[in-house]
């Protein structure tokens, strides 16, 4: 039987509502108190299996770019403006996560990347990481291995502390020979690249004497696979993880934004050593990875950052994974 509801009667029940609502307000006005605002907010780590390894993401909080046309280039800022506005995103105001994976594969607890530690370069709303990894339940003293993509004070500011003592203890360091000689270089002190060389110096001298370089193609960790990304740096590198036949491929800063430098890939970006290398580079390993459909997790992207890439035109498109609340 189809029952249809008339103006009249939409309005009569409206209005049986109103004078069912108004008369228990009355009655129980005492018994509904209004609840406090609770003023946090879910932790910032989150947990996923590949395969055997167990990986856990942890945050070093959100990273404010500001106005993108300064840093997205290469595009119309109008144009640049019209892609955020149409994926629901601020057109005034970019900010990046920094979503850190460490993985438990085995005998091995591998972080990769460390956030910007105690910089304030970038606000202060970064320097997080250790605080998260010890909400998730992971020491700092427990980790094996600390990856790095590569020396930009956002993936190597937490490798000491205020102290300028290593934060991972009994961790070996693990990042590309070209990528550390670069930007430990005194020569470039007086130039552009002054604050990120004295970060770099700050952070990778005091654990000079655990480091390990990475080469191109290289397991250089059990399931750990390196693949040579330069562009956004001399040295950058993307790292596979694979445990019993999965894999997912840690991107670093392949690519910092999922809808700016997915959708035209060839987009330039302001902290890139050689912009066009980078885009070059982007758009390789982006087509490799969606045509093998290897799952993704992008360093910058919004929290946790794990997810897909296709082809979309002559660009990609990101697909989050859906947060899966049971292991």
């Amino acid at each position: 039987m189809t029952t249809q509801l008339s103006r009249r009667s939409l309005l009569a029940l409206g209005a049986g509502l109103g004078a069912s609502i108004g008369a228990s307000t009355m009655l129980g006005s005492t018994a509904l108190a209004k609840a406090p605002k609770l003023n946090t907010q879910t932790p910032y780590w989150h947990r996923f299996v590949v395969g055997d390894a167990e990986v856990t993401v942890v945050s070093d909080g959100p990273l404010p770019l500001g106005d993108p046309s300064g840093t997205f280039t290469g595009v119309p800022k109008e144009e640049v403006k019209k892609m955020l506005v149409d994926n629901f995103m601020n057109p005034d105001s970019v900010v990046l996560e920094q979503n850190s994976p460490v993985v438990n594969i085995g005998d091995k607890l591998v972080l990769f990347d460390t956030g910007m530690g105690t910089s304030k370069m970038f606000g202060p709303t970064t320097g997080q990481q250790q605080k998260n990894l010890a909400a998730s339940g992971i020491n700092a003293s427990d980790i094996d291995a600390v990856v790095c993509t590569h020396a930009h004070i956002d993936h190597i500011g937490g490798l000491v502390g205020a102290d300028d003592k290593p934060l991972f203890p009994n961790a070996q360091v693990y990042i590309s020979q070209a990528d550390y000689d670069f930007w430990i270089d005194e020569g470039k002190l007086g130039s552009p690249l002054k604050d990120f060389v004295l970060h770099a110096r700050k952070n990778l001298l005091p654990v000079k004497d655990r480091l390990v370089f990475v080469k191109d193609g290289q397991e250089f960790l059990p399931g750990i696979q390196a693949l040579a990304a330069p562009g956004h740096t001399v040295g950058h590198t993307i790292f596979m993880v694979t445990s019993k036949g999965k894999s997912f491929a840690f991107l670093g800063d392949l690519t910092h934004h999922s809808v700016l430098l997915m959708e035209k890939p060839r987009m330039e970006f302001s902290y890139d050593t050689d912009p066009k290398q980078s885009a070059a580079t982007r758009v390789r390993l982006l087509d490799m990875l969606a045509a093998n459909k290897i799952p993704v997790m992008a360093y910058h992207f919004a929290w946790p950052g794990y997810g897909h890439v296709a082809k979309a035109g002559e660009g990609f498109r990101y697909y989050p994974e859906p947060m899966n609340m049971q292991l």
